[in-house]
């Protein structure tokens, strides 16, 4: 059996864990092309003149169209670092919102629509009152990794892909909700606007706001761990 060819697409911001994804493809599949980016930047042409076996998306920036999808002769394959419940933009955040007792992150098939295919495997851990989103954000991103690494490993010794059974709850949540999430109003209860800057709270985001007289105004946390 010949060596699979794969095309790894990720982001290029600093990730170690990302890092140690993009590594193993270049050590372990010869036949390997690596595409990095950032979003807002054009598809590569790299990508829409790719033809091969596997598509592996890490992270990344772009939504693959789906004449690229077609090429792919084995799979074409997503880590998404959220659990079926809590697809596309933001997934964190509104975790952290409804307040939830557990999370987890999902590899599944790439579909025409984004965060819709077949599920392979979801993996969940739990999520503690003093969890933010940062918190959860490390914690998917070791999950991730490790699921990665259980999933190629199957792909290197040439086995099938499972099929988990599992199905997405709900439509992907697109970033104009995850911006109306970040919002808060005079009107708003003190919990719900507590709930609101828990959930918006991250290293390097501007956070909740507020806007009056056409300004926005956006709340400066004491700390990245939701203690305002």
């Amino acid at each position: 059996m010949s060596e699979p060819s794969v095309l790894f697409v990720s982001k290029n911001r600093k990730d170690p864990l990302a890092e140690e994804a993009r590594s193993f493809i270049a050590q372990n599949f010869p036949r390997h092309e690596i595409v990095l980016g950032q979003t807002g930047e054009k598809l590569p042409e790299q990508i829409l003149n790719w033809d091969g076996d596997y598509i592996i998306s890490y992270l990344a920036p772009w939504i693959i169209p789906q004449r690229v999808l077609n090429r792919a002769r084995n799979a074409a394959i997503n880590f998404h670092p959220g659990p079926p419940d809590y697809p596309g933009i933001g997934c964190y955040n509104f975790a952290i919102y409804d307040g939830v007792d557990s999370y987890g992150i999902t590899c599944h098939h790439m579909a025409r629509a984004v965060d819709t295919g077949r599920i392979v495997e979801v993996r969940r851990f739990p999520v503690f009152p003093v969890d933010t989103v940062l918190s959860i954000a490390q914690k998917s991103s070791a999950q991730l990794l490790m699921l990665f690494y259980d999933v190629m490993s199957l792909i290197l010794n040439g086995n099938p892909l499972p099929e988990s059974g599992e199905n997405w709850t709900r439509k992907p949540y697109t970033k104009s909700e995850m911006y109306d999430l970040f919002r808060i109003t005079t009107e708003m209860s003190d919990q719900e606007i507590k709930k609101r800057i828990k959930a918006a709270t991250f290293p390097g985001w501007p956070g909740a706001f507020i806007e009056i007289g056409g300004q926005r105004f956006y709340h400066q946390p004491a700390s990245v761990n939701g203690k305002s």
